[in-house]
């Protein structure tokens, strides 16, 4: 298909507009396939020639994400978010009902090049689901007249643009608030007490180690520590410099907070990042937003204008001379190993978001190969309330080990999901209650790559020296499927994978068709014993924390929910290699954990 007839008209100004900078890759890309449908070899070479990278580059580039397109695409791209909150709000039927209304097929394209309709992973909606992206504008609710009236839309090949508003209203949903959500917090006045208190930047820094802020990305790193190390690391390079990287590509199932925090208190989250910067003594940040959240660039943008004509970004803030710091947002296209800090970093400067090797850490060579800072959402939330209060009055709040508030995601089986914040502390059972939920047999707790609970266990506590967690709390009631809940992560793992790897990418794979072949009702005990082998190549070989936690969930519903395999598995006509018990003992061997998940190494 020969490029679109604006392209010569397009390209241009979009390749100046970033400034022909190929660290801009990604955006450069995203740009260019909104206004001409699709990435083209014509196109990719434009922008392979204005940036001056090889052509070879760029295309393996927009190979890499999902949200890229270099074949034709219809003028309508429906995806159905696969989470399995989703499918409990009955998504499955809900598609076909859609595929049988346009005349095609999942995953294809109508036969007239109008249509497509397939399904994507979570889409960060999930306490408002059956949620789809159309065209990447997120539409959730989805309900058989909905359905019926989207499918109308198509047929009459209604721009997009002009659908009814009603469709794109996201919820916030903010169910219980505490000190981040409720902030009041005017602008500027976390920067005015960073600079009051003497000597400079050092006693901030003294107060965000006072704090004991530790990062709410899953791992839990100290984070006074972190800004520290980036402080005292020195650039290399003529021009040495430090960044701030706010991760806000909260692309774990199930987790939703970041999404609702960005919309609610943008001017919180930017003070946080810009009394990070006079910290460390960055003068630029750069927020990496998932390409789910495109709805709200426009929203951060405004907000980022509005500081800079306030004197709160730009050139001596705050009449400081020398505070100089500015942000500038990515936008992700689809690839949740961006979630992971270094992914994160290569995804920033146009490249594939592939994970680095560590060390060296980010605090010493992170982005542009500079002492880099990369911190949570909610993090930097919370340092600039620290940085207003101080770090003693954080430290009051929550447990002695789990300083100030968690938000968490919750979904699934409950009367009132959505948004709840907590002092660290806050048992299960205590949320369980607050929500509306009733005859829970399990909780995932911090996605598909942390903890699966069960009802023995619901006494446990949300907090570092218990339960951490990256803010996803997904609720299945007494008549769910484990089984098919572990199948589901399964294939987020596979479809996830970013392929560097061998032992990931096939082992994801191969894992898939273990829970896949026990679906179908052709597995055995000897499927199970493969899990658990394919397990020991993961830990043992993968690159990243991807393929470290693409087993958890099979441990966790194995030891605690065995009867959903164990109905579904064929009498073995030969012994097994070990038994059931004995690979579940290994497997706690193998990994060092009981019931404590690996997460996916995400920002803190």
């Amino acid at each position: 298909m020969p490029v679109n007839a604006n392209s010569d008209q397009v390209l241009p100004a979009l390749l100046a507009r970033h400034r022909h900078n190929p660290t801009r890759l990604v955006q450069i890309l995203r740009e260019a396939q909104e206004a001409l449908g699709w990435l083209s070899p014509q196109t990719l070479g434009i922008i392979a020639a204005g940036i001056d990278l090889p052509l070879a580059r760029v295309t393996g580039v927009a190979g890499f994400y999902s949200f890229f397109h270099t074949e034709p695409r219809g003028r309508y791209r429906v995806l159905w978010s696969d989470n399995i909150t989703d499918r409990m709000l009955g998504n499955q039927d809900l598609m076909q009902e859609m595929c049988k209304s346009l005349w095609l097929e999942a995953g294809h394209l109508s036969e007239d090049g109008l249509v497509s309709v397939d399904t994507t992973s979570c889409t960060g909606m999930c306490d408002q689901g059956p949620a789809i992206l159309v065209n990447y504008r997120a539409i959730t609710r989805m309900t058989s007249q909905r359905v019926a009236e989207v499918c109308e839309l198509i047929r009459t090949e209604t721009p997009v643009e002009q659908w009814p508003a009603d469709f794109f209203n996201i919820d916030n949903n903010i169910q219980r608030a505490d000190i981040l959500l409720r902030s009041s917090l005017p602008p500027g006045d976390a920067l005015r007490a960073a600079i009051a208190r003497k000597p400079g930047a050092q006693s901030t820094l003294d107060e965000i180690k006072r704090s004991n802020l530790r990062g709410r990305g899953g791992a839990g790193f100290t984070t006074g520590l972190k800004w520290e190390a980036c402080r005292n690391a020195t650039g290399s390079g003529a021009t040495p410099a430090r960044y701030i990287v706010c991760n806000a590509d909260e692309g774990e199932p199930g987790t939703f907070k970041d999404r609702v925090l960005l919309t609610e208190q943008a001017d919180l989250v930017f003070e946080g990042m810009t009394v990070a910067g006079y910290v460390v003594g960055a003068h630029k940040g750069l927020i990496y937003l998932r390409g789910e959240y495109r709805y709200l660039l426009d929203h951060l943008e405004s907000v980022l204008a509005r500081r800079r004509a306030e004197g709160l970004l730009g050139h001596n803030i705050l009449q400081q001379p020398g505070f100089d710091f500015d942000i500038e947002i990515h936008l992700g296209a689809g690839a949740y190993i961006c979630g992971e800090e270094s992914a994160l970093i290569e995804s920033l400067e146009g490249k594939r978001g592939v994970p680095r090797n560590r060390p060296p850490f980010p605090v010493t060579n992170g982005y542009l190969d500079q002492p880099t800072t990369v911190n949570n959402v909610e993090t930097l939330a919370a340092a600039a309330l620290i940085a207003k209060h101080g770090g003693d009055w954080f430290r009051q709040i929550g447990t002695e080990k789990s300083a100030g508030t968690k938000i968490l995601s919750i979904s699934g089986d409950c009367a009132r999901p959505g948004i709840y914040e907590y002092p660290f502390g806050v048992s299960i059972a205590q949320v369980l209650e607050d929500c509306g939920a009733t005859n829970v047999q399990a909780v995932q707790v911090s996605g598909p790559s942390g903890v699966c609970v069960a009802a023995d266990d619901f006494k446990r506590r949300i907090g570092f020296e218990d339960l951490a967690t990256a803010g996803a709390f997904m609720i299945f009631g007494d008549k769910r499927d484990m089984f098919e809940v572990a199948r589901n992560f399964a294939h987020f793992f596979a479809h996830e994978s970013c392929g560097f790897c061998t032992p990931c990418r096939v082992g994801t794979t191969l894992l898939k068709n273990c829970m896949d072949k026990i679906h179908a009702g052709h597995g055995s005990e000897y499927d199970i014993n493969e899990i658990f082998k394919i397990n020991h190549l993961l830990q043992a070989a993968s690159h990243c924390g991807l393929g470290h936690s693409a087993c958890n969930p099979m441990f966790d519903t194995l030891q605690k929910f065995r009867p959903a395999y164990e109905r579904r598995l064929k009498s073995l006509a030969f012994e097994p290699a070990f038994s059931l018990d004995d690979a579940l003992a290994q497997a706690r061997q193998m990994t060092g954990r009981d019931d404590a998940g690996a997460h996916l190494a995400t920002s803190e």
